[in-house]
């Protein structure tokens, strides 16, 4: 009761409603009262929200078994929200809505509630209006029709006509509990008499049905009276005919009671041999069941084995086809990599060829320097013994001297002038030669750094492409069939990444050729150069005794620059070879790498013909041992069949010995009659 106000209370306080003093009023009295479970709200008069809170709460009560709203008037609304609370209710037993005046929208929520409500067993609905409204009274009696529950209805004075009562009578068609029905001071008539009473030949529940005050012949009333003592003397005589049959069953009871004794022993034996049949069909049964389930054991493990085998054979395949095609791989990167070798050995031959011929060149030109320095020198002593010869002549041509002195002096700064201009284009030639030289240096530089960087890149791209190799051929034991197309794609593009290098190496060492043929012609332009310069000089020193001392000092500076020169270009050659010797040195660990590899793939295509062999034996084990086990299976499906014929003979003859015993005893009397 409590969670009935509280819920109550709950409700109007969300729905921002003040709660009606009447229902508080009808639940303090309820509480009051004790085990009381009647809500009585009659003659109160409730309004729309309030019967909208009501039916939220009856559709969740279990206290209430009878809920009384006579006289209440109220609305159309009103109606439909309570009775549609009351669609989801189990407890309530009796509902009184007696003068509440509804009419159409009060009928269909009144038939929607007799189709929903399962446990209404008691309607009270006098002194409304429902059959002033044809199609909506229609609903209410197809709800009426398809109810389980109810048994007394009361349509007093609710203005029903012929049409209605039409309607009832196919709904008492249909309708199988109904027991009680009031139809007085209503205006059925005489085609609605005589529908109710073509509906009650196939009624046969209806036990109460008051007709007065609804202008109908007499003679339709005593026909409904009649039918109505028919359907109560069917009740009584089944009520007897219950009753007989108790008895008699009482007397069966008795009857088996004492036969059952007599049948004990009898059951004992054949519950003896039942269960020794029952024993022995288990253990068959048991020992079956194992069988199964060995048998289906070893068909899943010959199943599995028979997948791996194919699995494997497929892994086998496909392993067989992709060490086939990195063989071929391998091969074809073998081959083009000794091209590589090759051409690079041929390079690094002409290379060196080419730097051999520059060092013969170099040697042969320090030769005929040193030579022309030692004629120079042979001259410089025939000078110095001539300036000797010259001296002892000086004392003697003292007075020469004295004489043309002023022609001397002339000459000596005329010589001087000569002598200026002579070093300033030395000057200017020294200066060229040097920077010609500082270029040249500049230019080996750059190449020797670009070699170094295309050999390093090449490395890089080849250590590369031996890791992809690594890569893939530890791939190959997991790799699956959809993962084939992935592989070739992988193949295809290292060989267009490989085709792709090569031809950038192929034009790095042409273009590398290219400027290699350039600085050779630009040093054999320089030299030639230099010998005009040489021969200039010594034509020079040949007309200018007087410079022989500074020409010496030149001759020494060239001399020390030809020797760095030397120096530097051995250097570059030693670096070279040291690189060539790397590059050799890498390829030849990367030959041994790739035989290990083969040494792997040939390891693991010997441990796949071994695992192969070892399937297929293994595959004709089992099969031997499933058709010793199907022979075993067949075997023992025949004694199971022997057994089970023995249990139905033995079966048959207790049946027969039964039977004959039952016959004639005297329970044969009462047994029916085939």
């Amino acid at each position: 009761m409590e969670d009935f106000r509280r819920t109550y209370l709950r409700l109007c306080k969300e729905s921002g409603l003040e709660p009606h003093e009447s229902v508080l009023n009808q639940l303090h009295d309820v509480r009051a009262a004790g085990d009381s479970t009647r809500l009585d709200l009659a003659t109160q008069s409730l309004s729309v929200d309030t019967c909208a809170v009501l039916g939220r709460v009856l559709s969740n009560d279990v206290l209430f078994t009878e809920v009384v709203l006579s006289d209440c008037m109220l609305s159309e609304e009103g109606v439909k929200l309570l009775l549609h609370g009351l669609c989801s209710n189990t407890t309530v037993k009796v509902l009184d809505l007696k003068g509440n005046n509804m009419r159409a929208v009060g009928s269909e929520a009144l038939g929607k509630l007799l189709r929903q409500n399962k446990s209404i067993r008691r309607l009270t609905l006098e002194w409304n209006a429902l059959g002033m409204w044809g199609e909506a009274f229609s609903i209410f009696c197809e709800g009426l029709g398809s109810n389980e529950a109810l048994k007394q209805l009361d349509l007093r004075n609710n203005q029903i006509n012929h049409q209605g009562a039409g309607e009832l009578a196919m709904a008492l068609k249909r309708n199988t509990t109904l027991q009680e029905l009031d139809l007085r001071w209503n205006n059925i008539g005489l085609l609605g008499g005589r529908a109710l009473l073509e509906s009650l030949q196939q009624n046969r529940t209806l036990l109460q049905l008051e007709m007065a005050g609804n202008n109908v012949p007499s003679d339709t009333l005593k026909a409904v009276e009649q039918s109505i003592d028919h359907n109560s003397d069917r009740k009584s005589t089944l009520k007897e005919s219950r009753s007989k049959t108790q008895v008699l069953s009482k007397e069966i009871q008795s009857l088996r009671e004492e036969k059952g004794k007599q049948f004990l022993n009898m059951m004992e034996t054949i519950d003896k041999q039942r269960e020794d049949l029952g024993r022995s069909s288990r253990m068959s049964a048991v020992r079956v069941g194992q069988l199964q389930e060995a048998l289906n054991e070893r068909k899943s493990a010959v199943n599995s084995l028979k997948a791996k085998l194919q699995m494997t054979e497929a892994a086998l395949a496909l392993s067989e086809q992709k060490s086939h095609d990195l063989g071929e791989l391998l091969s074809r990167v073998k081959l083009e990599k000794s091209e590589l070798k090759e051409r690079q050995s041929r390079e690094m031959n002409k290379e060196q060829e080419e730097a051999v011929i520059r060092e013969g060149k170099l040697i042969r030109e320090l030769h005929i320097s040193t030579e022309k320095t030692l004629h120079l020198k042979s001259k410089v002593d025939e000078l110095e013994r001539r300036c000797k010869a010259q001296q002892d002549h000086i004392f003697d041509l003292k007075q020469e001297l004295t004489n043309s002195t002023a022609e001397l002096k002339l000459r000596l700064a005329q010589a001087e002038e000569r002598l200026e201009a002579e070093k300033k284009r030395s000057k200017q030639t020294l200066d060229d030669a040097e920077n010609l030289r500082q270029k040249e240096v500049d230019q080996l530089n750059r190449h020797r750094e670009e070699s170094e960087r295309s050999l390093q890149d090449r490395v890089q791209k080849l250590e590369g492409i031996r890791i992809q190799l690594e890569e893939e051929l530890s791939r190959v034991r997991a790799l699956s069939v959809t993962e084939r197309a992935q592989a070739e794609e992988e193949l295809v593009k290292v060989r267009n990444q490989v085709r792709l290098e090569e031809q950038q190496r192929v034009s790095h060492l042409e273009e590398k050729l290219r400027l290699l043929t350039q600085s050779r012609d630009e040093s054999q332009i320089h030299c030639t150069q230099q010998k005009q310069t040489v021969s200039e000089l010594q034509a020079k020193n040949n007309h200018l005794a007087l410079e022989m001392e500074g020409l010496k000092r030149r001759i020494e500076e060239l001399q020390q620059e030809l020797g760095g020169k030397e120096q530097e270009k051995v250097a570059e050659v030693n670096k070279v070879r040291v690189e060539l010797q790397e590059q050799i040195g890498h390829l030849q660990a990367e030959r041994a790498t790739q035989g290990g590899l083969k040494e792997k793939i040939a390891a693991l295509e010997r441990e796949m013909k071994v695992q192969t062999s070892n399937h297929r034996e293994a595959l004709l084990d089992k099969e031997s041992e499933i058709a010793s086990l199907l022979e075993k299976l067949r075997l023992k499906d025949g004694e199971i069949m022997r057994t089970r014929e023995d249990e139905a003979q033995r079966a048959n003859f207790l049946q027969k010995a039964i039977l004959t015993y039952v016959q004639g005893s005297p329970l044969g009397s009462y047994s029916p009659k085939k």
